[in-house]
């Protein structure tokens, strides 16, 4: 799973990928057992960086999974004093767990992973974690590339297509983005961009200074902090535009009402960079480390999400580590007011109810979701959820008991939770569990279109294929289950999240091709929307994950 970038030694140049930077290029020598050959270290190091920082933090203090570090201690405010830690698990317990999984929301690695990497990464974390260095604003701005001058951006559409229905999709492993015509499901381009891009962002309607033309320039984050820019109004050899480096891990990116700046969240260094939408030239860095609502200091505390308010000239920061929601008025730049809105951990991926006041986020490891009112910038309210919320792009519909409802899949249990969320219209119901429904397996995302009759939820997290490969419609009429629906019986792949097309006439899902993820058999699934039947597949993509229809990422429709 190597990016095939070598390591840079003290001193030089700094690389792309994060691995290459958590520490010389020698393994660090240990008195004892365990150890590892220098090579073997560092393809582990790679290795993680790709597969396992995300939820376990490149220190490997945990967050949405477990503490990874050799041995820790804790103290309770009783005093009880508890151990535990890798060391503590041993070499042929940490394999099993790799290689199989948990019912708690870690997927099995025995398809991504060969014996022999599992063999190693059991040992090396059981090493002390190497940490990595920081980047400046300098640092930045010697990783900007532009592709195409500003100058000779297009003033019209070059391709003569309604690239309002493109759907721009992820190929995780290859580090490229798909984007695809939605009205003739033809792949357009494979457009090269940061290693597994977690979120592509694109600019969006605003109530109160619009962006020109709405969603025709998408940003997009890869694990390795490389933000790029598309044009989508180019032709296809000639959409990636622009892009620069922002951290060395990250995960998420936004774009301001007005569309003069982007902001890229870093997992590691712990911080926000602001750059100019234009040019792509980073002006303002600002460090996310701090104290939690625990009153702890967090040196990794990681944006694990963005996202641009629609009523107000702010953006919202999902602090992770520290369980708070900052939310950044990008107004005055030279004077940048924070307000920092103390919730709960850890928290993760949000969305918006339908009037675009109210911010929705899990806090996974609370077992909540997180509401936040944008226009105070004052908690509005936490709801108690089952194990690991999840709800990725979220869904909001209208339920026939509770009114207006939102919902969120879980991470580490089968089941589908449902709350109100209208305070003006129906205050009894807000913030309150409307139902649950119970699923064959924890899952990723959820997601449905005001058209549709159906909410989707997949089952990505559960270690048997079977349901893995599995996603379940639910009415939006009955809160029940009305069909289960086998995306693919390919060994080695998995369905994973929704995106309905403009009309939502269509809803599109991803098989993922997890153990032979950097060639081109992942598909997309097309089912019509109100027969629930298959109506069509889109061959040769890499890997493909996450899609995002244009329209509907740029008119708030979730």
């Amino acid at each position: 799973m190597s990016l095939g970038i070598s390591y840079n030694k003290p001193g030089r140049a700094l690389g792309v990928g994060l691995a290459m930077l958590l520490g010389s290029v020698a393994a660090p020598t240990f008195a004892e057992e365990p150890t590892l050959s220098e090579e073997a270290f560092e393809s582990s190091k790679q290795l993680y960086f790709e597969q396992c920082a995300g939820c376990h933090g490149v220190l490997r203090k945990g967050a949405t999974g477990k503490n990874l570090e050799p041995h820790w201690k804790k103290t309770a405010a009783d005093g009880t004093v508890t151990e535990g830690g890798t060391l503590q698990l041993g070499q042929e317990r940490l394999e099993k767990i790799i290689a199989w999984g948990t019912e708690g929301g870690m997927n099995n690695f025995s398809d991504i992973m060969t014996e022999q990497e599992i063999k190693d990464m059991a040992t090396y974390i059981m090493m002390e974690p190497p940490k990595p260095p920081e980047m400046s604003l300098e640092q930045m701005m010697a990783t900007r590339k532009v592709y195409v001058e500003e100058e000779d951006y297009p003033t019209e559409p070059l391709h003569g297509r309604n690239w309002e229905n493109f759907f721009v999709v992820i190929e995780r492993d290859v580090g490229k983005v798909a984007v695809i015509d939605g009205d003739t499901k033809e792949v357009l381009t494979h457009i090269p961009t940061g290693y597994a891009v977690h979120v592509l962002k694109a600019s969006e309607h605003h109530s109160l200074t619009e962006p020109e033309h709405p969603g025709r320039f998408w940003y997009t984050m890869g694990r390795d902090g490389k933000m790029t820019k598309i044009d989508l109004w180019q032709t296809p050899d000639k959409m990636l535009v622009s892009e620069v480096k922002i951290a060395y891990d990250a995960r998420d990116v936004a774009v301001s009402g007005d569309g003069k700046y982007v902001i890229g969240g870093g997992y590691w260094p712990p911080h926000f960079a602001i750059v100019d939408a234009k040019t792509m030239e980073p002006v303002k860095v600002v460090s996310t480390r701090g104290v939690n609502v625990d009153g702890e200091y967090v040196e990794e505390a990681r944006v694990a999400a963005i996202y641009t308010t629609p009523n107000e000239p702010t953006w919202i920061v999902a602090v992770k580590e520290l369980g708070q929601l900052w939310q950044v008025d990008y107004t005055d730049l030279d004077n940048l007011r924070i307000d920092k809105i103390d919730s709960a951990k850890f928290l993760h991926d949000g969305f918006f109810d339908p009037t675009g006041r109210y911010f929705q986020i899990a806090a996974n490891a609370s077992n909540k979701m997180v509401v936040v009112d944008t226009e105070t910038h004052k908690l509005e309210a936490m709801i108690d959820t089952a194990a690991l919320p999840h709800p990725g792009p979220g869904a909001n519909w209208v339920d026939p008991n509770c009114g207006p409802v939102a919902g969120t899949t879980h991470l580490g249990v089968g089941t589908v939770t449902v709350w109100g969320n209208d305070p003006e219209n129906r205050p009894d119901d807000a913030w309150k569990v409307c139902y649950e429904v119970e699923t064959d397996g924890p899952g990723l995302f959820v997601r449905t279109h005001p058209n549709s009759d159906y909410i989707w939820a997949d089952q990505t997290k559960h270690p048997e294929p079977e349901v893995q490969q599995s996603v379940q419609v639910i009415s939006k009429e009955t809160g029940e289950i009305v069909k289960t629906i086998q995306i693919t019986e390919d060994e080695g792949s998995a369905a994973v999240h929704f995106e309905f097309n403009a009309d939502g006439t269509e809803v599109w899902v991803s098989k993922w091709n997890l153990s032979d993820s950097k060639e081109p058999n992942g598909q997309i699934v097309i089912f019509d929307a109100k027969t629930l039947e298959e109506i069509g597949r889109i061959d040769g993509l890499y890997a493909p994950t996450g899609k995002f229809n244009v329209y509907n990422r740029s008119n708030h429709v979730t």
